[in-house]
């Protein structure tokens, strides 16, 4: 029997690895990134996958300063690299040496994702748009001094006013060291002081020329500058990202050059004009207080001071009566016052009030009096009054005149002869004294006295 070829791990890993790296040393590979990793290392880890498989790949750190626009989930690439294992995982990858986007170039994508990124922090808000200084004394410029943009500005500012200031940082506008350059530019005229406004710009060119001015530390430092600062990269038709942050944007480094200095002539034109409208409105002012005081002379405070004097005396005789008026009316009612009070506190006095109450009790005396010789004589009336009618009913009154009362010897009055019988004794009460008496006969009636 052959003798079995047994190999380790490593060995079978060893020559796949080879045979992978041999077998495709470079491969253009198209895909969707997911699954993004971007640790603090660089390095940036991702799938590449369609519909129906997906590969690891890796950007290192070196080749990924290479790619212009920003890695995100979702994003359809291109990417050039090689096949290699990751032997501790016995995974195989794409190792991406370079990479752009599908269907939009890599410089436009990236300026759209810087663009969206910037606008969301408000860099691009109108409301931090500085306005520029009317009357610049001071002028820094950020260029190249080989290019024709610097001798452009310098000779219409020199045209437009000779007089001022002009300091000029130097730098590269295009190119890898371009970015760095520009900003340590602005930085450095920012601690220099003194600057009223900052141009930053450069001739037109092809996009990845004017590729500097679209660098996210470009725009920063802009932003942050703290005097304005004018935009002018490339000709009208050119947007970088330096236009929106900055505080205007030019249409060329000449437009930039016009908009920051006003021509001297039309200055001094305007100064003339402010200084004639001066002149104007001073003999104006002059005329109408002049008009004033004639005024004024022609008032009689003036002309006959005098009589403005016997007005004022009259016055202060007219003030002083009515101030006398007023006091003697014032003290009439104070004495009157007083005199209420005094009145009040004099019938409050015990002497007062014992006399009163003497008198009180004097009026009640008399009225109880009176009250009582009246009742009694209404009592005597009365009195009279019942005793007469009594009198008149009372038998004693009609035994006076002329009636008797007879009774039985039991008490019983007689009303009836039927009440007696012949022999009886009976009893005659008289008006003065009393009869016995005994009955004789026993009639019906008084023959004597029948009609």
């Amino acid at each position: 029997m052959t003798e079995r070829a047994v190999l380790t791990v490593s060995e079978l890993t060893a020559r796949i690895k080879t045979r992978l790296e041999e077998g495709f040393p470079a491969v253009w590979v198209e895909g969707e990134i997911s699954n993004l990793r971007l640790p603090s290392s660089g390095h940036a880890y991702f799938t590449l996958k369609d519909d129906q498989a997906q590969i690891r790949a890796v950007l290192f750190r070196g080749r990924g300063r290479r790619v212009r626009f920003e890695l995100e989930d979702g994003l359809q690439v291109l990417a050039f690299g090689g096949l290699d294992v990751y032997a501790l995982r016995g995974e195989y990858q794409l190792v991406v040496e370079l990479m752009e986007p599908k269907g939009l170039g890599a410089l436009q994508l990236a300026f759209a994702q810087l663009k969206r990124k910037l606008e969301a922090e408000g860099l691009f808000d109108p409301a931090r748009k500085r306005p520029l200084p009317r009357f610049p004394r001071t002028i820094g410029i950020v260029t190249s001094l080989s290019g024709a943009a610097i001798r452009d500005m310098l000779h219409i500012i020199g045209r437009r006013f000779g007089d001022l200031r002009i300091v000029i940082a130097p730098v590269r506008v295009q190119g890898e060291e371009a970015p760095g350059e520009i900003v340590q530019a602005i930085r450095n005229l920012c601690e220099a002081g003194g600057l009223d406004v900052v141009i930053v710009g450069r001739g037109g060119g092809s996009i990845e020329d004017l590729w500097a001015f679209n660098d996210e530390r470009v725009a920063r430092v802009i932003a942050a500058c703290p005097v304005p600062v004018i935009s002018a990269v490339g000709h009208e038709t050119d947007f970088t990202i330096a236009d929106f942050v900055a505080d205007l944007r030019a249409p060329t480094p000449s437009g930039a050059a016009e908009l920051v200095v006003r021509e001297k002539l039309e200055v001094v034109r305007t100064l003339l004009e402010l200084y004639a409208r001066l002149g104007q409105v001073a003999r104006d002012q002059v005329r109408r207080r002049r008009e004033r005081v004639d005024l004024l002379a022609r008032r009689r405070v003036l002309t006959a001071p005098a009589r403005a004097l016997r007005d004022l005396h009259r016055r202060l005789d007219d003030l002083g009566a009515r101030l006398r008026g007023g006091l003697r009316a014032g003290q009439r009612q104070v004495a009157h016052r007083v005199a209420l009070a005094t009145h009040a506190l004099r019938s409050h006095t015990p002497a007062a009030r014992i006399a009163g109450t003497r008198t009180l009790l004097g009026q009640l005396r008399g009225r109880l009096d009176t009250g009582a010789t009246h009742r009694l004589k209404a009592a005597r009336h009365r009195f009279e009054s019942l005793a007469g009618r009594l009198e008149s009913l009372s038998p004693l009154g009609v035994l006076a005149r002329g009636y008797s009362l007879t009774r039985l010897p039991s008490g019983a009055v007689v009303r009836s002869a039927a009440q007696t019988q012949p022999g009886d004794a009976v009893e005659i009460l008289l008006h003065q004294g009393v009869l016995g008496a005994r009955v004789l006969e026993v009639r019906e009636r008084d023959e004597r006295h029948h009609v």
